[in-house]
């Protein structure tokens, strides 16, 4: 689709885990943009931990030194936002960890994110002839948490219609500015392709990284875990919405209409 905002950041993000969970929508009201709406799956609401690396990074088409491979381990939900003419669907990102000072203070400073900066590592490890182990840790408080999955070596696509095409098919980007300003920024990406995962691990410290009300969804087995192998991105440059002030508040339940 034709824009006309500048690309802000590009970037190659690789070897995605998504590990998802229900969760109860009230749990998400106070992160919720303006002018957008849960995005459900099957009537469920769900929350995504995410770890993955990214590589080649470059902000206004300049790789900054020691900030151009790292690590990020988010977590997010998803929104759709009707323009006028069309639904975009997107996701909004209640934390998102990365090892680098600076990302944290470009990232919160224009985009309005929720990023922190902990120190990170990541492994990837040969499982036999058909499997690999993708982990991605972070430590807070001096210990390590951890995200990572065992994931088959072979590459398919994406199936119209499927859970993994509602979880990573997301071009858009939502960040609550306030009550009735919203900041949207698109993300441009090929569709990726997956792989079948046999296991995953996730151990973190839950109520101190997310708050207290995520910690009976995040720690019970996820609804789903999906492995991606990501491709090069593109970050356009962020605009900002506004809730008309004669529309309803845009927290709505769409469990019938998706």
């Amino acid at each position: 689709m034709a824009t006309s905002k500048s690309r802000f950041l590009t970037a190659e993000w690789r070897n995605l885990v998504m590990l998802n969970y229900e969760v109860d929508p009230a749990i998400l009201k106070p992160y919720l943009p303006a002018a957008t709406e849960l995005d459900f799956w099957q009537g469920k609401c769900l929350v995504s931990m995410v770890g993955f690396l990214f590589k080649e990074t470059r902000v206004l088409g300049v790789k900054w030194p020691f900030h151009v491979n790292f690590e990020e381990v988010n977590l997010r939900f998803y929104v759709r936002h009707f323009d006028g003419r069309q639904w975009k669907r997107g996701a909004v990102f209640t934390s998102e960890i990365v090892p680098k000072k600076m990302i944290v203070l470009i990232a919160n400073n224009l985009y309005k994110e929720h990023y922190q900066a902990l120190p990170m590592r990541h492994s990837i490890i040969k499982d036999g002839p058909n499997h690999t182990q993708f982990l991605y840790e972070w430590k807070l408080k001096g210990k390590w948490n951890k995200l990572g999955a065992t994931v088959q070596n072979s590459l398919n696509p994406i199936e119209p219609g499927s859970a993994e095409e509602f979880i990573f098919e997301h071009y858009w980007g939502y960040n609550r500015l306030t009550d009735r300003k919203t900041m949207q920024y698109e993300v441009e990406h090929i569709q990726w392709q997956v792989a079948g995962v046999r296991d995953f691990i996730f151990e973190a410290d839950i109520a101190d990284l997310y708050g207290p009300a995520f910690v009976p969804y995040l720690s019970v087995r996820p609804f789903s875990v999906f492995w991606a192998n990501g491709s090069e991105i593109a970050v356009r440059i962020a605009d900002k919405l506004l809730l008309d002030p004669v529309l309803p508040d845009a927290l709505t339940d769409n469990q019938a209409s998706v």
